[in-house]
């Protein structure tokens, strides 16, 4: 399949989890790559951040996730020395990208689907990165 270059973006986060809308950026991202149908590979090159599709309509979800995320690692012993063990283990149980469908350089989210980049470890600049496969 044809693969056009990554489309870059920066993204600024505050708090130290925090769950950023960024599907308008991804939405120019996805202009700037062109093409017909077919995915756009969204991700983040970081080790404590993820990416997600979500619900984007009602802004209570957000504030819901990011206290669950702030409750799912428990009191785990870990051993990295850095003290950031629990944002390493939520990016890897998350992920750091998601494919989503495009038709015509537009996305093809559901009615209430947004993409959000998920901060584990901030606040801190993030880099998003969008490739068009296909």
């Amino acid at each position: 399949p044809a693969v056009a270059g990554p489309s870059e973006f920066r993204v600024r986060t505050s708090r130290k989890i925090e769950r950023l809308d960024i599907t308008k950026q991804v939405e120019e991202a996805a202009r700037e790559v062109g093409g017909g149908a077919g995915a756009l590979l969204v991700s983040t090159p970081h080790t404590t951040a993820a990416g997600t599709v979500g619900e984007a309509w009602d802004p209570d979800v957000t504030g819901d996730i990011e206290r669950a995320l702030e409750a799912w690692v428990p009191n785990v012993r870990f051993d990295h020395g850095e003290g950031n063990s629990p944002a390493h283990f939520l990016s890897e149980a998350i992920g750091v990208s998601r494919l989503v469908p495009c038709a015509d350089g537009k996305l093809s989210l559901g009615r209430w689907q947004g993409i959000f980049l998920i901060e584990l470890d901030g606040p801190r600049e993030r880099t998003v990165r969008v490739t068009r496969l296909g």
